[in-house]
């Protein structure tokens, strides 16, 4: 059976505490598992969540502040400590080519497997050709360069065990219909469509370091899961400005506007030792799913809609 969920690795901001280590977050998507921002000891809270290196297949940093980036160094020499038999694209702002160079070769170490930089130039689908989802690169509101990511699955198909019953179907022709889009039964010309529905592909996104602009909106729009900073609240809207944040208001309004089906805040400044306002917050603008991140949390996906 597919899995799909959201591994919440670390929640912090700038400085991590004793409940929220740095930023790290595991998409597990069937037989993928992208790793967005990995900050320092992301490597030690997979090992706490019981998810290995060995599976990763993408890592997507959105820029190169500390938090969202020093863990890639050790994460990288476990990749290739244990060897992972297959190449893991690495997608980082391509003005950041320098710290990506710095943290890949941090120290000395023994090169075992196959790193493949995918620098994002500016806005767009980022060139993934075996991925089973578009990955979109959308430019953010920071003091450095950022990116936001966003995986779209393409439509498919949903067969209906009503009709093939209904019209006699069962077996190996099944499997040929899904792969030929027709098939001769019964005398008959019979075609995927009278068999089946359309199926919305799912969706993911995530937003990291920005103030609001239309970045947020691109990226969010109609998602079905959206993972968006929260480091203030709305009280200090004046520090999230300055320093290129979200509020939880703002970030729980932007999800309304954009129709975004459940909510994950994330990245809270030390500053808030209890969570509950931030929740409240939200709450007063989103009435879908929402969740204040914690470590080692595992959020699944929606089902489809």
């Amino acid at each position: 059976m597919s899995q799909r969920e959201l591994v919440v690795l670390g929640t912090a901001s700038q400085v991590p505490t004793k409940q929220r280590n740095h930023n790290g977050y595991l998409l597990r998507w069937d037989d993928e598992a992208v790793l967005f921002d990995p900050g320092e000891g992301t490597q030690r809270q997979m090992t706490y969540a019981g998810v290995s290196v060995t599976g990763l297949t993408r890592i997507a940093i959105t820029h190169f502040h500390g938090d969202h980036s020093l863990g890639l160094a050790g994460v990288v020499q476990r990749i290739n400590l244990d060897r992972v038999p297959h190449p893991v694209d690495v997608l980082f702002p391509a003005s950041g080519a320098a710290y990506y160079d710095r943290l890949v070769n941090a120290t000395s170490y023994y090169h075992r497997a196959e790193l493949r930089p995918r620098p994002i130039v500016g806005p767009g689908t980022v060139d993934l050709p075996e991925a089973p989802f578009t990955v979109t690169a959308v430019r953010l509101s920071h003091p450095v360069d950022t990116f936001g990511y966003r995986l779209s699955e393409p439509p498919g198909r949903r067969i209906l065990p009503d009709r093939l019953h209904a019209l006699g179907l069962r077996g190996p022709v099944i499997s040929e219909l899904q792969r030929s889009g027709s098939v001769e039964f019964a005398g008959r010309t019979i075609t995927l469509d009278e068999i089946s529905e359309p199926r919305p592909g799912q969706s993911f996104a995530f937003v990291m370091d920005t103030r609001l602009c239309t970045g947020v909106q691109e990226l969010a729009a109609d998602v079905d899961m959206l993972v968006i900073e929260a480091t203030f609240l709305d009280a200090d809207e004046h520090l999230a400005t300055e320093y290129g944040h979200l509020t939880a208001g703002q970030a729980a309004r932007a999800a309304t506007d954009a129709g975004v089906r459940t909510l994950v805040l994330t990245h809270f400044s030390q500053r808030y030792r209890d969570l509950d306002e931030h929740m409240a917050e939200a709450a007063k603008y989103f009435t879908g799913e929402i969740h204040i991140a914690t470590d080692l949390d595992r959020i699944p996906l929606p089902s489809r809609r």
